[in-house]
């Protein structure tokens, strides 16, 4: 019965609904000769090959070992005997006291789809002859039914490799695949399109090779070529082309989730995740045999320990969202749940990726609709239960050779900017600085709620908050002197209520190496809650805000502290109302300020001052040790300017806030980009530096177990690391006990999975391929082979692909190769519409469906248009996007400006709740989620980006600048340009009409707007 299926699919297409039942009654007459010759008394029947099939199909959907409506569970002869709520149903040798026959003859079971009579005999003959029962029990996944896929569904049945059908029309295929093709149009009275011209070919086959538009040069030169191989000498080019791989890592990034960040509700930023995308992109300009691709992804680290590549490759497992609270819960039950939700996660991407099979819906039940049973689903968890997210030790400089070079670049653009950002803002600072000269009264302190000056006493000078003193504590020449032990001061409970307030203080340190004492201290009478001045707590001979379970505490990254052993140091600490917090040393900003989610409020009647001590109870590295001269409270935050009035020093610093104030209009726009790269790249130089990759981090596995409906609390047995039996070729059985180490289970599954003899790993990926260079697969769902999926348009086709890839070594090149030199692809996309009357969704490929642009391709494409793009391949990735924590991490999005962001999409980092608008508006999917097919819109919101955004405004600005530049100042000769620029055509007369009339009324920057905007830009035919 070899492809049985396969060939009853050309009548499927006509009559849909009624595939299966066509299936199933042929599958049944193949069986037996004598299905339907009820009354043949001497007839046998076969259990096996006839009533086995009968039950499954038409009866075990609902009457199994765990769907057993009304009591009945037919899958077995013991529970079919045994009957059910309606008592004995089956009286071998008796229809008459045989409840299933009187169900069945009479058609109230199966309710929906009665039997046939042919089925309803040999039903009937069984029961006479005895009810003789076969295999015990009844494999329900044996048998293809209307409601599921069985072992011998088509996907699951070993690699063919057909013959090219004959086809009439000799002279059109170019190789194997069109006669295909051409096959299935020749049944349906169908006749290929002719081939598109050239300028449209170039452009199809940049696209989809490369993902950008073809040059004007390399547009030019192709039609002109009139060599007999021009084009599969511009396919091997574009093959060559290192763009390439970006072009595809993109399409695989899709499929495997791939994300910058954590997901859930943390969304923590996944700083070094980045060397996953190269490793793939590498790993395809490479052209690495796909199995070998496949292999490293699931278990690179063990066939290649110490390949800093390999375990790069092995971010594969771990790129889907991560729950980090989840996995951190103090109850165990809970931390078992989400292990096993992250399992199923990670099953899910395996068994769709590679098999194209939704394994992870048997996780708490038996595939309701393929042939994938739970306990195969926890066999598989098996095997990946090892695999852990995390980060470990990694050398970029063996994974990326050139790594130093990059960052002597990111060093010289750093400072490029730096000096640029000077000689934009000095002019301003100056004025600023002469603008203070003159109106020094501005910065007269205020007078502070409380003052200490320890002249001989513990006494507040202003108010009451008169000091006690404790331990070893002592006044010595007006300074209180603190031994470091147990010596501290505290005052009585304020009576006012602070909540934005300063804390200055003029410390002299016994040594810089002590850790945590505390100069001034606003705190909770209990000690509980506090704000304070403290040295070296986090980060040793550093300055800092201590503050409770360090809420309110960061690194202000300040420079370490060399000199307070040797003088009296100024010290303050601002907070200000909307939870920023400012720390400044001798009158100057002391490194970065940083922002709270809110500054901490102290009631009045329930706070207090400490001096020496970091908060109550006294003890451990709380004391300071040093001297204190004076300390002020203050009921507000002071400015920059005022507190270094109070530290006796000339207010010179100049924040960029005051500078962006001052800044006219296009200054401060450029001032803001500057700065904004500065970071940027200032990031990047960190991440291309750190010894740190996000990463599959195995721990050893437990034991797995079946989960009785996934429940983590109902254990059943243990099982072993083996792959799923319904696919056939290699054993499923991995030879392992259920304890076996990690290392060998997951390489097992990498073995069984890549093994040629298994025939949905090459089915997959060929469809894949075919899928993305004509938008459509020949199973139109790529991640789905199974029962719900799509049924192949071109089942021998698929096959005789799958065939030719292993033949060639996995290369995938060589696959691509084939595709785009043959005559279906290179068809014309105009549209027939007698054609269409036969055939509306193109699914027999009389034409080439054009295809609309991805997102990314539609920005990359507007800035190589523009003539914007910046090449530069691998690396960390962009942010166009500013980031703060407050408990969860937030992304506030960003349109920004410079070289660096001018980078293809790829490059951008992709964070899964920071979503790029533009991006968006164009399917760009959600990097939280698998995206085998996107989706592909048309909607009002596309066409008001493309003329509103703010990046298309500039690109336009931009594309309008190129074209003066390269064609002069006549409008006629800018309208020939940008035809060629965007659309890789000549422009018409009409074309130049309608566009000198558009300019001339609407300027040139508006005319690229609308180039932008069409159609012919957007979609590739």
């Amino acid at each position: 019965m070899k492809y049985q299926s396969a060939r009853l699919w050309k009548v499927s297409r006509r009559k849909h609904q009624h595939w299966l039942v066509a299936i199933v009654l042929i599958s049944l007459l193949w069986a037996s000769p004598h299905l339907g010759h009820g009354d043949d008394k001497t007839a046998a029947v076969d259990f096996d090959r006839q009533i086995a099939p009968l039950l499954a199909s038409r009866c075990l959907d609902c009457h199994n070992k765990t769907e057993h409506k009304g009591g009945l569970d037919l899958s077995q002869s013991k529970t079919a005997l045994a009957g059910g709520d309606s008592g004995k149903v089956l009286s071998p040798g008796d229809l008459s006291e045989s409840l299933l026959w009187d169900y069945v003859s009479s058609d109230e079971m199966p309710p929906k789809n009665p039997l046939t009579a042919a089925e309803k005999a040999l039903l009937k003959k069984w029961i006479e002859r005895g009810a003789k029962w076969g295999s015990d029990p009844i494999n329900p996944f044996r048998f293809t039914t209307v409601h599921r896929a069985g072992y011998d569904w088509w996907c699951l049945q070993p690699l063919t490799n057909p013959k090219p059908p004959q086809v009439k029309a000799g002279d059109w295929p170019r190789g194997e695949i069109d006669r295909f093709v051409l096959a299935q149009l020749e049944e349906r009275d169908l006749a290929p399109s002719g081939e598109a011209d050239r300028r449209t070919l170039i452009r199809r086959l940049s696209f989809d090779l490369l993902g950008l538009p073809p040059t004007p040069q390399q547009v030019r030169e192709f039609v002109a070529d009139q060599s007999p191989h021009a084009y599969e000498s511009l396919v091997e080019r574009m093959l060559s082309s290192p763009h390439y791989g970006e072009r595809w890592g993109r399409h695989w990034l899709d499929v495997v989730r791939y994300g910058e960040s954590q997901g859930f509700e943390r969304d923590k930023l996944r700083d070094h995740f980045w060397h996953y995308r190269d490793w793939v992109v590498r790993a395809l300009n490479s052209d690495m045999p796909y199995n070998e691709f496949a292999r490293l992804q699931l278990a690179g680290d063990i066939l290649r320990p110490g390949d800093q590549a390999a375990i790069a490759a092995t971010g594969f497992l771990v790129a889907g969202a991560y729950d980090e609270v989840g996995q951190s819960q103090q109850s165990a039950a809970m931390r078992a749940v989400v292990r096993q939700d992250e399992l199923e996660d990670i099953i899910s991407v395996v068994g769709q990726t590679f098999l194209g099979l939704t394994v992870n819906c048997a996780r708490c039940h038996d595939h309701k609709f393929d042939p994938v049973s739970q306990v195969e689903y926890y066999q598989l968890a098996s095997a990946l239960g090892g695999v852990r997210h995390g980060e470990r030790d990694f050398q970029p400089q063996a994974f990326q050779p050139e790594l130093a070079g990059r960052v002597r670049e990111l060093d010289g653009a750093i400072a490029s900017l730096k000096r640029e950002r000077d000689e934009l803002s000095s002019p301003i600072r100056e004025r600023i600085l002469a603008r203070r000269k003159e109106n020094r009264d501005q910065y007269v302190p205020p007078s502070p709620i409380a003052e200490w000056n320890f002249n001989g006493n513990l006494r507040d000078s202003i108010g009451e908050l008169h000091g006690e003193g404790f331990g070893g504590a002592t006044l010595h020449e007006g300074r209180l002197v603190l031994d470091g032990k147990d010596s501290y001061v505290a005052t009585p409970p304020l009576d006012v209520s602070l909540t934005e307030k300063t804390l200055e203080a003029w410390v002299s340190l016994a040594d810089l190496s002590q850790r945590g004492g505390g100069v001034v201290s606003l705190q909770t009478l209990d000690g509980t809650t506090f704000d304070a001045i403290v040295f070296g707590e986090r980060k040793s001979q550093h300055w800092m805000s201590g503050s409770n379970r360090f809420l309110r505490t960061s690194d202000f990254q300040g420079v370490a502290e060399t000199s307070a052993d040797q003088q009296l140091i100024h010290i303050a600490i601002v907070y200000r109302a909307d939870g920023t917090i400012f720390g400044y040393r001798n009158g100057r900003q002391y490194g970065k300020p940083y922002r709270k989610e809110r500054p901490q409020r102290f009631t009045s009647g329930n706070s207090q001052i400490l001096f020496g001590l970091r908060h109550s109870p006294a003890g451990g590295n709380r004391f300071l040790a040093g001297t204190i001269d004076r300390v002020r409270l203050y009921d507000r935050a002071l400015p920059s300017g005022v507190v270094a009035a109070s530290a006796g020093v000339e207010y010179l610093d100049v924040s960029e806030s005051e500078i962006l104030a001052e800044a006219d209009d296009e200054t401060r726009a450029r001032l803001q980009n500057v700065g904004f790269e500065i970071i940027n790249l200032t990031q990047q130089r960190r991440r291309y530096r750190h010894k740190k990759i996000y990463a599959n981090v195995p721990q050893p596995a437990e034991v797995a177990h079946v989960l009785i409906r996934g429940n983590t609390t109902q254990p059943a047995a243990a099982v072993a690391a083996r792959g799923i039996a319904a696919v056939s070729g290699d054993s499923p059985d991995f030879g392992l006990p259920a304890d076996a180490p990690e290392a060998d289970r997951r390489r097992k599954l990498a073995d069984w999975i890549t093994s040629p003899q298994n025939p949905l790993f090459a089915r997959v990926i060929v469809n894949r391929i075919w899928h993305y260079h004509f938008g459509r697969g020949l199973v139109d769902t790529p991640n789905d082979f199974g029962f719900n999926g799509g049924r192949p348009s071109h089942p021998e086709l698929i096959d005789w692909l799958a065939a030719r890839l292993i033949a060639d070594g996995w290369r995938l090149k060589k696959l691509h190769r084939l595709i785009v030199t043959s005559a279906t692809y290179r068809q014309a996309s105009q549209f027939r519409r007698s054609a269409a009357r036969a055939d509306g969704e193109n699914r027999f490929y009389w034409r080439k469906s054009p295809t609309r642009l991805e997102a990314e391709s539609v920005r990359d494409a507007v800035l190589s248009v523009a003539g914007q793009l910046n090449p530069q391949i691998g690396g960390p990735g962009y942010r166009d996007f500013d980031t703060f924590v407050r408990n969860t991490q937030f992304y506030n999005m960003r349109d920004p400006q410079g070289d660096s962001f001018t980078r293809r999409s790829l490059y951008r980092t992709w964070v899964r709740s920071g979503r790029n608008r533009f991006l968006d508006v164009f399917d760009c999917p959600d990097p939280s989620t698998k995206t085998p097919a996107r989706a592909v819109t048309t909607t009002p919101l596309q066409a008001l980006a493309m003329m509103n955004n703010s990046f298309v405004l500039r690109m336009s600005q931009r594309l309008a600048e190129r074209l003066v530049a390269e064609n002069g100042a006549m409008p006629e000769a800018q309208i020939r340009g940008a035809y060629e620029l965007a659309y890789s055509r000549p422009a018409s007369d009409t074309d130049v009409e309608v566009g000198l009339r558009f300019i001339k009324q609407y300027g040139l920057a508006a005319y690229c707007r609308v180039l932008f905007n069409s159609n012919e830009f957007l979609y590739v035919d």
